[in-house]
């Protein structure tokens, strides 16, 4: 293909190396003359593994050229990569002024372009910058639309510095973001080689994974160094505890908890993880990651109750109670928490759970709920049927088998659902669904 790449820090420059070493044409854009002047002698403006011998060897080939005039390189190209920098704002913003005088550039350019051609954003943005922001400058600047005179999409990059070009060759996975198929197609053609999973999505969800990727990087780490700090106050080897929790990947290195849902509770997380701040507490040692984990948590549970409450419905039907479906286990239990906040506030309350039977309740778990339900005999109902057509809202806060199937049946077209599971988006029920974050 003939490629034009905008910007030429490390994204753009190992782009630049690794499309030409594939057979493509590529032509580099950038302001920075000493760049532009870099690669025209076969140097690499970034320092990077492999990128000196790279270079040299791309330059050489005929297949590189480089330039500062944005209408030169979109008249010449098919495609554009576009990946100038998005740094923080002294407020913490994402400051998109490059982006943005780019793009005018770009958009004037395309006005004097009669074939298609296709704008592809690597640059980190915030979530509808495409499509808010960007799409409309583009069009106002060309005179074209999205999907007729050009197209629009974005793919996040997931280059390491100090090893960008191993990342290049190897990624995690490819991501577009498009609202047309072209798009997608043309950067099949160019990437679908790499030894990778290929996932076309929508633009908002790929300017985002970008973000929850590299928060969820920052997280891993700010774990392993958190636990480390608390494993030297305990005398306990912290690259032996890590190695070991990396081994579980069932649980720890895996898809499993990494699903929306609502909080968490039961006997084991709540009162580990406080114990794990008392140790540090006495330790003096400070875990504002891992101290800031609970106080989340019950965030997530007045969101759910803020939902409940604007409502404006006095009838409500909990559909779970327990801490998670297959299980009696009712202490910490965040359903719990939200049916005794909803008694609190006077609303009438019917609650279904068919793995919740109080007469076996024993030991701690009778002694959680005995404190904190005590009138939870005259709320509980053996018949779901009986407590979908006596709610005018319904929470579902466990699934069972067959709940899907008995919700479509029983719910009415005048009764809100509010999922707090994430399953019944497309459970085809009569009645208004309100996801509890989607």
């Amino acid at each position: 293909m003939n490629i034009s790449i905008f910007g030429l820090g490390y994204v753009g420059a190992v782009s630049l190396a690794c499309l030409a070493r594939d057979g493509h044409r590529v032509i580099g854009v950038d302001i920075d003359a000493a760049k532009l002047d870099l690669i025209r002698r076969g140097k690499t403006p970034v320092v990077e593994a492999g990128m000196v011998e790279l270079m040299e060897a791309v330059a050489a080939s005929g297949r590189v050229r480089v330039t500062d005039d944005v209408r030169e390189a979109v008249l010449e190209s098919e495609l554009s990569l576009i990946c100038v920098g998005t740094p923080s704002a002294p407020n913490g913003s994402q400051d998109q002024s490059a982006i943005l005088r780019l793009t005018k550039s770009l958009g004037a350019a395309l006005r004097d372009k009669a074939a298609t051609h296709v704008f592809v954003y690597r640059s980190t943005l915030v979530p509808g910058t495409v499509e808010e922001v960007l799409r409309p400058l583009l069009e106002g600047q060309s005179g074209k639309r999205d999907g007729e005179g050009f197209h629009l999409c974005f793919q996040p990059e997931f280059l390491r510095e100090g090893s960008s070009i191993a990342d290049y060759d190897r990624p995690p996975f490819t991501i577009v973001g498009a609202s047309h198929p072209y798009p997608v197609e043309r950067l099949k053609a160019l990437f679908g080689h790499l030894p990778c999973e290929f996932h076309a999505t929508s633009i908002r969800a790929a300017e985002m994974v970008k973000y929850a990727c590299n928060n969820f990087h920052a997280l891993k780490i700010t774990f392993a160094n958190e636990t480390a700090r608390l494993c030297e106050a305990l005398g306990v080897d912290p690259f032996e505890v890590m190695d070991l929790v990396c081994r579980d990947t069932q649980l720890n290195i895996s898809r499993a908890y990494l699903k929306p849902g609502f909080a968490f509770g039961g006997s084991c997380l709540p009162k580990d993880l406080r114990a794990t701040l008392h140790m540090a507490k006495m330790r003096d040692v400070e875990l504002p990651m891992l101290g800031g984990i609970l106080p989340s948590n019950r965030s997530h549970i007045d969101h759910a109750i803020a939902k409940i409450m604007a409502a404006g419905k006095r009838r409500v039907g909990l559909i779970g109670l327990s801490f998670k479906a297959g299980t009696d286990d009712l202490r910490e239990s965040p359903l719990v928490l939200l049916a005794e906040h909803c008694i609190g506030k006077g609303l009438s309350l019917r609650i279904y759970d068919p793995e919740v039977q109080l007469s076996r309740l024993l030991g701690a778990n009778r002694r959680f709920i005995e404190e904190h339900l005590p009138h939870i005999g005259s709320l509980m109902h053996a018949n779901l049927e009986a407590v979908v057509a006596d709610s005018d809202i319904l929470v579902v806060g466990a699934v069972y088998d067959g709940l899907a199937q008995a919700l479509a049946q029983q719910v009415q077209e005048d009764q809100l659902v509010l999922d707090l599971t994430g399953t019944l988006r497309q459970a085809g029920l009569k009645g208004t669904v309100l996801g509890l974050c989607w």
